[in-house]
């Protein structure tokens, strides 16, 4: 008996133990019940996707209401497996299984003694022997949640490379004079670039970066437009099957060509004496704002930033006199205005004098570039986004990489399904039709895959001349991104690397680990139902499972 079947063992004694006591002792039971509910605390997330936060404020985004009694009673049962009565919380146990036919005991115990309902689809293969080890509904049509970006991720490597680097450029429609005029519009050409943020940036305003070159070129004085074109995808900024109560929220930003700051923008309020000064960060010319910021004494503030109908942004609350800088961030409804409106900031900032508006259209074909900025390599953009889980950066590649396929045509959700599925079926030979989606990133309710084609891909990505890249794009069990705080104690940790995906129905896995046996096996668990808490602790077992596999 290994030392987890002997835990394992153990635990079930003190389940009887605690049974017993619990008949004879049954008032002090539920007073050590009560307590246990009070104590525990659960965090449900719609999406698995890295929030962005700034590390200088000292005001949430948005207060957070006490759960009720009645809620917490509810997650507080779900993280205990069922039929357990535990005074503290699950202990993941996993199995060293020997030979095929023992794990897939382990493997179909795993999936029956943890979730109480819903729906599995599974399937697990050996790369190194070419056998499938597991199944369990492979061919299910199932809701995949952020473990798409994967699909994603392999279509971007398989168009682009990874060395690929996107540019912004500004061109102009007129000639420049001597003294710096240029008679004619200024143009903002987005190319669908994910790394216009902070993330890549830091404290740099991307924008800033492009107005400084466009000084450096010799313009002073634009006697036209500011003009942001983001042609190069079509004009739908929110994929079909994202739910409306996801749309104030950073994981589900506005989708568009030319995005900047994640689509995030930050009101930031702060004390000057006894005056209250509003700003955005990063700074636009077109989105107004209004402000009833009072300065009050102390060193708090209390601020809220709502937008109203007509996209002004209304901030309203107290400041303290000696209160640090306070933000708030709200989604940006248009990205391309926004963006723009940065640049015509930007190049305000830097002396630049700009006669017109700011619009949005499309750059003639006779538009001569006067600078540009250029993105950190694919390799980065694609491990950040599978690290921390970005919805945004998912949906701008998913959209780049058809873009990139037929120059033509915009880039699109329709149009990057049609891609990949030309992937899928003329280079992975899986099938197309294994493929529904509405978005690149999983957050659309109305995509489905089967686990089959995610091995599939798995498999293509791994013998890929770019398979290195993809493998060190995906969070390590244990160690990183989304998978950081998860089985940190199997033999899993450090060796098993996947993406993830939750939403409130959806728990899903699929990736790599690598047997005790030195075999390099390729995996996807998918669960759709209401017990995904659950469903991840099987996965996790799982996964360890296969850790410690040998035949």
């Amino acid at each position: 008996m290994s030392a987890n079947d002997r835990l394992f063992t153990r635990r079930k004694s003190v389940i009887v133990r605690r049974r017993v006591l619990r008949c004879l002792c049954g008032a002090t039971l539920a007073l050590v019940t009560r307590e246990l509910r009070a104590s525990s605390t659960h965090r449900a997330s719609q999406q698995d996707v890295g929030v962005t936060i700034d590390s200088s404020t000292s005001t949430p985004r948005k207060r957070t209401k006490p759960k009720s009694k009645r809620v917490s009673r509810r997650l507080s049962k779900s993280s205990v497996s069922r039929g357990e009565v535990s005074a503290k919380p699950a202990v993941l146990s996993w199995t060293s299984p020997r030979g095929v036919e023992s794990l897939v005991d382990d493997l179909h115990s795993a999936l029956t003694q943890h979730t109480r309902r819903g729906q599995w689809g599974v399937i697990i293969i050996s790369l190194t022997r070419g056998d499938t080890l597991f199944k369990e509904s492979p061919d299910a049509m199932m809701q995949p949640a952020s473990t798409m970006k994967m699909y994603t991720s392999v279509l971007a490597l398989d168009r682009f490379g990874p060395d690929y680097q996107f540019k912004t450029a500004a061109l102009r429609d007129g000639p420049v004079g001597p003294d710096g005029t240029l008679t004619g519009n200024l143009y903002l050409r987005g190319s669908g670039d994910p790394s216009l943020a902070p993330r890549f940036w830091g404290t740099i305003n991307p924008m800033d970066s492009l107005a400084r070159v466009v000084v450096a070129a010799g313009v002073r004085h634009v006697h036209g437009d500011i003009v942001g074109d983001a042609s190069a995808f079509d004009p739908q900024l929110v994929p079909e099957g994202w739910q409306s109560r996801y749309l104030g929220a950073a994981y589900a930003a506005r989708v568009s060509a030319l995005s900047l700051n994640e689509n995030l923008v930050w009101v930031v309020v702060q004390a000057d004496g006894k005056k209250p000064v509003v700003t955005l960060d990063p700074a636009t010319t077109t989105i107004p704002v209004q402000s009833t910021v009072r300065v009050v004494g102390g060193s708090r503030g209390r601020i809220s930033a709502v937008r109203q109908k007509d996209g002004t942004i209304l901030v309203r609350g107290t400041i303290g006199a000696d209160a640090p800088p306070q933000r708030y961030s709200l989604v940006v409804d248009d990205p391309a205005s926004f963006t723009t409106g940065a640049l015509r900031a930007a190049l305000e900032k830097v002396g630049v004098t700009v006669d017109g508006r700011v619009t949005v259209g499309t750059t003639p074909s006779t538009a001569t570039e006067v600078a540009s900025i250029e993105s950190p390599s694919l390799a980065n953009i694609i491990a950040e986004m599978n690290r921390e889980s970005i919805n945004l950066y998912a949906e701008l590649l998913f959209r780049d990489a058809a873009h990139a396929a037929q120059p033509d045509q915009v880039g699109s959700a329709q149009s990057g399904l049609t891609t990949l599925r030309t992937l899928l079926s003329g280079k992975i030979s899986a099938r197309p039709e294994d493929v529904q989606v509405s978005d690149g990133s999983g957050l659309s309710v109305l995509d489905r895959v089967t686990p089959r084609s995610m091995v599939e891909l798995l498999s293509f990505a791994h013998q890929a001349p770019w398979g290195a890249t993809f493998h060190a794009s995906l969070p390590l069990e244990g160690e990183s991104g989304t998978l950081r705080h998860r089985a940190r104690h199997t033999p899993a940790r450090g060796n098993l690397h996947a993406k993830t995906g939750t939403t409130n129905t959806v728990a899903s896995l699929g990736g790599y680990v690598t047997a005790k046996n030195g075999e390099i096996l390729a995996f996807s668990f998918i669960y759709n139902g209401s017990d995904r808490w659950n469903a991840k602790l099987a996965m996790d077992q799982m996964g360890a499972t296969l850790a410690e596999f040998v035949r």
